[in-house]
Protein backbone atom coordinates (compact mmCIF):
# COMPACT_ATOMS: atom_id res chain seq x y z
CA UNK A 1 0.00 0.00 0.00
CA UNK A 2 1.49 3.33 -1.08
CA UNK A 3 0.24 6.84 -1.51
CA UNK A 4 0.16 6.57 -5.30
CA UNK A 5 -2.15 3.53 -5.12
CA UNK A 6 -5.09 5.60 -3.82
CA UNK A 7 -6.47 8.34 -6.08
CA UNK A 8 -8.20 9.90 -3.07
CA UNK A 9 -4.81 10.48 -1.45
CA UNK A 10 -3.15 12.19 -4.42
CA UNK A 11 -2.30 15.76 -3.38
CA UNK A 12 -3.95 15.13 -0.01
CA UNK A 13 -1.31 17.30 1.67
CA UNK A 14 -1.16 20.04 -0.96
CA UNK A 15 -0.35 23.32 0.75
CA UNK A 16 0.83 21.59 3.93
CA UNK A 17 4.27 22.18 5.39
CA UNK A 18 5.85 19.01 6.74
CA UNK A 19 9.01 18.40 8.76
CA UNK A 20 10.36 14.84 9.03
CA UNK A 21 13.43 14.19 11.19
CA UNK A 22 15.78 11.37 10.20
CA UNK A 23 14.41 11.35 6.66
CA UNK A 24 17.44 10.26 4.64
CA UNK A 25 16.94 6.49 4.85
CA UNK A 26 14.66 3.67 5.98
CA UNK A 27 11.29 4.61 7.43
CA UNK A 28 12.07 8.33 7.34
CA UNK A 29 12.89 8.26 3.63
CA UNK A 30 9.60 6.49 2.90
CA UNK A 31 7.68 9.07 4.95
CA UNK A 32 9.40 11.92 3.11
CA UNK A 33 8.64 10.39 -0.29
CA UNK A 34 4.98 9.77 0.50
CA UNK A 35 4.41 13.31 1.78
CA UNK A 36 6.14 14.71 -1.29
CA UNK A 37 3.98 12.55 -3.58
CA UNK A 38 0.89 13.76 -1.69
CA UNK A 39 1.69 17.38 -2.52
CA UNK A 40 3.33 18.57 0.71
CA UNK A 41 6.20 20.99 1.02
CA UNK A 42 8.77 18.91 2.88
CA UNK A 43 11.86 19.59 4.96
CA UNK A 44 13.93 16.73 6.36
CA UNK A 45 16.99 16.33 8.53
CA UNK A 46 19.87 13.96 9.15
CA UNK A 47 23.37 14.14 10.56
CA UNK A 48 24.73 14.15 7.01
CA UNK A 49 23.21 14.67 3.58
CA UNK A 50 22.41 11.53 1.59
CA UNK A 51 21.70 11.00 -2.09
CA UNK A 52 18.38 9.42 -1.10
CA UNK A 53 16.81 12.81 -0.29
CA UNK A 54 14.46 13.45 -3.24
CA UNK A 55 14.68 16.50 -5.44
CA UNK A 56 12.32 19.17 -4.21
CA UNK A 57 12.81 18.32 -0.53
CA UNK A 58 14.56 20.90 1.64
CA UNK A 59 17.32 19.51 3.84
CA UNK A 60 19.12 20.65 6.97
CA UNK A 61 22.16 18.86 8.35
CA UNK A 62 21.74 18.61 12.11
CA UNK A 63 22.16 16.24 15.03
CA UNK A 64 18.84 16.29 16.90
CA UNK A 65 20.45 14.58 19.90
CA UNK A 66 21.77 18.02 20.83
CA UNK A 67 19.89 21.15 21.81
CA UNK A 68 21.88 23.10 19.22
CA UNK A 69 20.87 20.64 16.52
CA UNK A 70 17.19 20.86 17.45
CA UNK A 71 17.36 24.66 17.41
CA UNK A 72 18.96 24.57 13.94
CA UNK A 73 16.15 22.34 12.66
CA UNK A 74 13.44 24.60 14.08
CA UNK A 75 15.08 27.65 12.55
CA UNK A 76 15.40 25.91 9.18
CA UNK A 77 11.71 24.97 9.30
CA UNK A 78 10.81 28.61 9.81
CA UNK A 79 13.15 29.82 7.07
CA UNK A 80 12.37 27.13 4.47
CA UNK A 81 8.68 26.54 5.16
CA UNK A 82 7.50 29.54 7.14
CA UNK A 83 6.26 27.21 9.87
CA UNK A 84 5.11 23.61 10.19
CA UNK A 85 1.66 22.04 9.81
CA UNK A 86 2.83 18.45 10.30
CA UNK A 87 5.78 17.38 12.44
CA UNK A 88 7.05 13.80 12.23
CA UNK A 89 9.64 13.00 14.89
CA UNK A 90 11.19 9.94 13.28
CA UNK A 91 14.90 10.13 14.14
CA UNK A 92 15.90 7.27 16.41
CA UNK A 93 17.77 4.02 16.76
CA UNK A 94 19.67 1.76 19.13
CA UNK A 95 22.53 -0.66 19.40
CA UNK A 96 22.16 -3.73 21.60
CA UNK A 97 24.21 -4.71 24.64
CA UNK A 98 24.72 -8.13 26.18
CA UNK A 99 22.51 -7.25 29.15
CA UNK A 100 20.74 -4.31 30.76
CA UNK A 101 23.49 -4.10 33.38
CA UNK A 102 26.12 -3.74 30.63
CA UNK A 103 24.61 -0.57 29.17
CA UNK A 104 26.94 2.31 30.11
CA UNK A 105 25.67 5.63 31.40
CA UNK A 106 26.69 7.51 28.28
CA UNK A 107 24.63 5.12 26.14
CA UNK A 108 21.58 5.68 28.34
CA UNK A 109 21.99 9.43 27.85
CA UNK A 110 22.48 9.04 24.10
CA UNK A 111 19.30 6.98 23.80
CA UNK A 112 17.27 9.43 25.86
CA UNK A 113 18.57 12.33 23.77
CA UNK A 114 17.88 10.61 20.44
CA UNK A 115 14.70 8.63 21.09
CA UNK A 116 12.92 10.90 23.57
CA UNK A 117 14.34 14.34 24.28
CA UNK A 118 14.85 15.24 20.61
CA UNK A 119 11.08 15.02 20.16
CA UNK A 120 10.33 16.91 23.38
CA UNK A 121 12.67 19.72 22.42
CA UNK A 122 11.47 20.03 18.83
CA UNK A 123 7.82 19.90 19.87
CA UNK A 124 8.43 22.71 22.36
CA UNK A 125 9.73 24.93 19.56
CA UNK A 126 7.23 24.10 16.82
CA UNK A 127 3.89 23.18 18.39
CA UNK A 128 3.28 26.69 19.82
CA UNK A 129 2.87 27.87 16.22
CA UNK A 130 0.34 25.10 15.57
CA UNK A 131 -1.53 26.03 18.74
CA UNK A 132 -1.65 29.68 17.69
CA UNK A 133 -3.03 28.73 14.24
CA UNK A 134 -5.52 26.31 15.77
CA UNK A 135 -4.45 23.28 13.74
CA UNK A 136 -1.61 20.84 13.28
CA UNK A 137 -0.53 17.24 13.65
CA UNK A 138 2.44 15.68 15.41
CA UNK A 139 3.45 12.06 14.87
CA UNK A 140 6.10 10.43 17.06
CA UNK A 141 7.73 7.26 15.75
CA UNK A 142 8.02 4.92 18.72
CA UNK A 143 8.46 1.12 18.78
CA UNK A 144 6.11 -1.84 19.08
CA UNK A 145 8.84 -3.49 21.19
CA UNK A 146 8.11 -1.19 24.15
CA UNK A 147 6.03 -3.82 26.05
CA UNK A 148 8.81 -6.45 25.81
CA UNK A 149 11.46 -4.53 27.80
CA UNK A 150 14.13 -6.78 26.29
CA UNK A 151 17.31 -6.44 28.44
CA UNK A 152 19.63 -5.92 25.47
CA UNK A 153 17.51 -2.99 24.26
CA UNK A 154 16.22 -1.68 27.57
CA UNK A 155 17.78 1.75 27.02
CA UNK A 156 15.94 2.01 23.70
CA UNK A 157 12.55 0.65 24.78
CA UNK A 158 12.60 2.70 28.00
CA UNK A 159 13.21 5.87 25.97
CA UNK A 160 10.40 4.95 23.56
CA UNK A 161 8.08 4.16 26.47
CA UNK A 162 8.78 7.63 27.83
CA UNK A 163 8.06 9.05 24.37
CA UNK A 164 4.66 7.33 24.25
CA UNK A 165 3.73 8.54 27.74
CA UNK A 166 4.81 12.07 26.88
CA UNK A 167 2.96 11.90 23.56
CA UNK A 168 -0.29 11.12 25.36
CA UNK A 169 0.19 14.00 27.81
CA UNK A 170 1.04 16.49 25.08
CA UNK A 171 -2.02 15.36 23.11
CA UNK A 172 -4.30 16.10 26.04
CA UNK A 173 -2.80 19.55 26.48
CA UNK A 174 -3.03 20.53 22.80
CA UNK A 175 -6.35 18.89 21.89
CA UNK A 176 -8.49 21.93 22.85
CA UNK A 177 -6.44 24.00 20.39
CA UNK A 178 -6.98 21.79 17.34
CA UNK A 179 -3.55 20.14 17.46
CA UNK A 180 -3.40 16.34 17.40
CA UNK A 181 -0.51 14.24 18.72
CA UNK A 182 -0.17 10.51 18.04
CA UNK A 183 2.53 7.85 17.86
CA UNK A 184 3.27 5.07 15.39
CA UNK A 185 4.98 1.99 16.84
CA UNK A 186 6.76 -0.06 14.15
CA UNK A 187 7.58 -3.72 14.55
CA UNK A 188 10.31 -5.51 12.62
CA UNK A 189 10.91 -3.46 9.46
CA UNK A 190 13.16 -4.50 6.59
CA UNK A 191 15.73 -1.71 6.46
CA UNK A 192 19.54 -1.83 6.27
CA UNK A 193 19.78 -0.21 9.70
CA UNK A 194 17.34 -2.66 11.24
CA UNK A 195 19.14 -5.63 9.75
CA UNK A 196 22.50 -4.38 11.03
CA UNK A 197 21.05 -4.02 14.54
CA UNK A 198 19.62 -7.56 14.46
CA UNK A 199 22.95 -8.98 13.29
CA UNK A 200 24.75 -7.19 16.10
CA UNK A 201 22.24 -8.54 18.60
CA UNK A 202 22.79 -12.11 17.36
CA UNK A 203 26.55 -11.69 17.66
CA UNK A 204 26.14 -10.68 21.31
CA UNK A 205 23.66 -13.44 22.17
CA UNK A 206 25.71 -16.61 21.78
CA UNK A 207 22.61 -18.81 22.03
CA UNK A 208 20.51 -16.89 19.56
CA UNK A 209 21.62 -18.72 16.44
CA UNK A 210 20.01 -17.80 13.13
CA UNK A 211 17.43 -15.03 13.40
CA UNK A 212 14.58 -16.67 11.49
CA UNK A 213 11.67 -15.20 13.43
CA UNK A 214 8.88 -13.86 11.25
CA UNK A 215 5.89 -11.75 12.31
CA UNK A 216 2.56 -13.64 12.32
CA UNK A 217 1.54 -12.03 9.02
CA UNK A 218 4.38 -13.91 7.33
CA UNK A 219 6.79 -11.14 6.36
CA UNK A 220 8.85 -8.31 7.73
CA UNK A 221 7.30 -4.87 7.48
CA UNK A 222 8.31 -2.44 4.78
CA UNK A 223 9.15 1.24 5.31
CA UNK A 224 6.05 2.15 3.31
CA UNK A 225 3.88 0.22 5.79
CA UNK A 226 4.95 2.68 8.47
CA UNK A 227 4.79 5.69 6.17
CA UNK A 228 1.19 4.80 5.32
CA UNK A 229 0.33 4.88 9.03
CA UNK A 230 2.15 8.17 9.55
CA UNK A 231 0.33 9.86 6.69
CA UNK A 232 -3.00 8.53 7.93
CA UNK A 233 -2.46 9.95 11.42
CA UNK A 234 -1.37 13.28 9.95
CA UNK A 235 -4.39 13.50 7.64
CA UNK A 236 -7.93 14.77 8.05
CA UNK A 237 -9.01 11.12 7.90
CA UNK A 238 -7.69 10.84 11.47
CA UNK A 239 -9.28 14.07 12.70
CA UNK A 240 -10.89 12.25 15.67
CA UNK A 241 -7.68 10.52 16.74
CA UNK A 242 -5.26 11.95 19.27
CA UNK A 243 -3.18 10.68 22.17
CA UNK A 244 -2.88 7.18 20.70
CA UNK A 245 -0.02 4.82 19.84
CA UNK A 246 -0.73 2.76 16.72
CA UNK A 247 1.25 -0.50 16.57
CA UNK A 248 2.14 -1.46 13.00
CA UNK A 249 3.95 -4.76 13.50
CA UNK A 250 2.18 -7.57 11.66
CA UNK A 251 0.94 -8.91 15.02
CA UNK A 252 4.51 -9.47 16.28
CA UNK A 253 4.33 -7.87 19.73
CA UNK A 254 1.82 -7.93 22.59
CA UNK A 255 -0.36 -4.89 23.09
CA UNK A 256 1.05 -2.62 25.77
Amino acid sequence: MTTASFDSRVQEFAGKRVLVTGGSRGIGAAVVRQFLDAGAEVLTTARSRASTVPEGVAFVEADVRTQAGVKAVAEAAQEALGGVDVLVNNAGGARPFRSALAIPDEEWQDQLDLNYLASVRLDSLLTPGMRERGSGAVVHVSSAAVPTSAPAFLHYTAAKAALQNYSRGLALELAPFGVRVNAVSPGRIATPGGEATREQHMSLDEGAGQDDTTPPMGRDGRPDDIADAVLFLASVRASWLTGRALAVDGGEFPVG
